[in-house]
């Protein structure tokens, strides 16, 4: 390239977002620069679903995710959806499975995912300026000028997919909330999300339970979501919490119910059938040991027969809904994403275009739209990516 390289489009963010908006714009005739500080492209890809990338899920729609606007994703959402990825993952010959829950990953790695992604970009013609930071953006005439390694870059479209702070071993950082903020755009608050919560030194007896997971239905507010939890040496954490972790607020406490499948009476009536057993003895058919102790424990029956009907009917109420109350999360280190980011009220939810700043394009985790566990945030990347690469493009007839 020469000093002062002249291009249709600037993409800033190496992820799963930013390289479906460049593959896209790329094949659309789009000339696409994708800059990244990062020595490689996706690296949160590659860690993924235990290394084997959680791709997208079939339940995809705009009420699995969590957004100042609840309604914003439902265009970029309903104009790419998940069969659409999975149609591109076939025809790269990627083999996959359906989990639990609409779960889709790749029967081998996350790095077929990447590749997918290189090779759309590859067909696009997209050009990468990796392992070196950005260190000036500008805007002026219609043009966006974007200073990296010592060359300066030209396009009239300039695209944010920064990401958010979320686990910054891999180079997270609030980066693109900044050149946001420089260019007008406002800042829902970050925090972490689907991360592990915390519980204060008063929950001691439980840490000790580190290790021991099983199925509940946890609830922050009006969320619910069953699925396993697990406790660990800081708190609380498995899929379940880390759902509600995304709802949960600061001060708030959580419920979980221990036997989501239990009838009600159903302790009452054990005590008819089992009048010598011990509460400990019951829960241990129905929870793990360890757990099933420390419940007993704490509930502060024994024997069933030496219990009244209502203290039994008042330890099936505490079964169904204990209550935890977290004294923190596990932070951006541990958040598998972030809620909160670039607002949405300032951005086309076709395009994903700054209103006040024609050319300007967000996506990705660094907008306000953050998904559940389990494929959500990559459907809500491939969309966002589709939808502003379809747009880039559409700019060059103008």
């Amino acid at each position: 390239m020469n000093e002062t390289a002249e291009l249709d489009a600037i993409i800033l963010g190496g992820g799963a977002a930013g390289l479906m908006c460049a593959a896209v714009a790329g094949q659309r005739g789009a000339r696409v620069l994708l800059v990244d500080h990062a020595p490689e492209v996706g690296r949160k890809i590659l860690i993924s679903g235990g290394g084997r990338c959680n791709f997208t899920n079939v339940g995809a729609a705009a009420d699995r995710y969590l957004s100042g606007n609840p309604h914003f994703a439902k265009s970029a959402l309903g104009r790419y959806r998940p069969q659409d990825f999975i149609d591109l993952v076939d025809r790269h010959g990627i083999a996959w499975h359906e989990k639990t829950l609409g779960q889709l990953f790749c029967d081998g790695s996350a790095r077929q995912i990447v590749a997918l992604l290189l090779d759309e970009c590859a067909a696009g013609g997209v050009a990468f300026a990796l392992g070196q930071p950005v260190t000036d953006v500008t805007h002026a005439d219609g043009r966006f000028r974007v200073a990296v390694g010592g060359r300066e870059m030209a396009a009239p479209a300039l695209v944010l997919a920064t990401g958010g702070p979320s686990i910054p071993k891999l180079g997270a950082s609030d980066f693109g909330y900044g050149l946001a903020r420089q260019f007008g755009l406002r800042i829902v608050q970050p925090r972490p999300a689907l991360v592990p919560l915390t519980l204060p030194a008063g929950e001691a007896l439980f840490r000790e339970l580190s290790g021991v997971a099983t199925g509940v239905v946890a609830r922050a507010g009006k969320a619910a979501f069953r699925e396993a939890a697990l406790f660990t040496h800081r708190g609380l954490s498995g899929p379940a919490i880390l759902q509600i972790s995304s709802y949960w607020q600061p001060g708030e406490a959580i419920g979980v119910d221990f036997l989501p499948d239990a009838a009600p009476g159903w302790l009452t009536a054990a005590k008819r059938e089992r009048p010598k057993a011990v509460l400990r003895g019951v829960l241990a058919g129905l929870l793990p040991q360890r757990l099933a102790d420390v419940l007993a424990e704490r509930l502060g029956v024994g024997e069933l027969h030496a219990a009244k009907d209502m203290a039994l009917a008042e330890a099936e109420r505490r079964l169904r809904d204990w209550t935890f109350r977290p004294d923190g999360t596990e932070g951006f280190a541990k958040a598998e994403v972030t809620v909160g980011g670039i607002a949405t009220d300032g951005l086309s939810q076709r395009t994903m275009e700054a209103k006040r700043v024609p050319g300007l394009f967000c996506i990705g985790e660094a907008v306000d739209v953050t998904g559940w566990l389990g494929g959500y945030n990559f459907q809500w990347a491939w969309a966002s990516g589709f939808a502003a690469g379809e747009a880039v493009a559409a700019r060059l007839g103008e």
